[in-house]
């Protein structure tokens, strides 16, 4: 398997994560994806009415602002939240968004 470029956790920026974080599609993706760790791409927008090409970019705006990471296995692209950057970069942000969203 190999790692997409992604931001290294110390230039992770607010508004950055925020922005990719805004949108309500990245926001059900982030959220699918913090509970099921290392699904694929096609599992977690299973159900989303969503044009694959915009599917594509909105997996690259969160791999871009450092809110996922991404590996390529064979056909499929693995997602994994980087919780651990983000908790260590901007403490206690991700938690109350991602309950705050399950909520809705």
């Amino acid at each position: 398997m190999r790692s997409l470029p992604q931001p290294a956790r110390e230039s992770l920026t607010l508004a950055q994560v925020l922005h990719a974080l805004g949108d309500p599609v990245r926001l059900k993706l982030v959220l699918r994806a913090s509970g099921d760790p290392e699904s694929t791409c096609a599992v977690l927008a299973d159900g989303l009415d969503v044009p694959m090409s915009t599917l594509t970019n909105h997996w690259r705006i969160l791999r871009e602002a450092g809110v996922i990471s991404m590996t390529v296995d064979g056909r499929h692209r693995r997602v994994r939240v980087r919780a651990d950057d983000l908790g260590e970069r901007f403490p206690g942000l991700l938690g109350p968004i991602l309950r705050l969203a399950a909520d809705e």
